[in-house]
């Protein structure tokens, strides 16, 4: 099964693996309930053919591509929330 993903894009955990593995300089095995399954996440790097790091809630995860799905973001939403959080890191505030 191959999956192409790319940096940003939004994934979901949609089979819970046996173990995770956090994705710092020294990796430590953490048990698979850190992340919930369905939980969403964002790509941040490939770290080989198959294994993703994807940062969730609970922090940077490897995770191997069997184990998430790309999600489709409504780009109308997503649009309004970065306009108005990119707005308001440009525009100085005038009090």
């Amino acid at each position: 099964m191959e999956n192409d993903f790319f940096i940003g894009q939004k994934v979901r955990l949609v089979v819970q693996p046996p173990y995770i593995k956090t994705a710092e300089s020294m990796p430590i095995l953490r048990p698979p309930n850190v992340v919930r399954l369905g939980e969403l996440g964002t790509i941040l790097s490939c770290k080989s053919e198959n294994y993703w790091t994807v940062r969730f809630k609970k922090g940077a995860f490897l995770i191997d591509s069997q184990y998430i799905e790309a999600v489709a973001v409504d780009s109308e939403t997503a649009q309004l929330n970065h306009s108005n959080e990119d707005r308001d890191k440009i525009t100085p505030s005038l009090e």
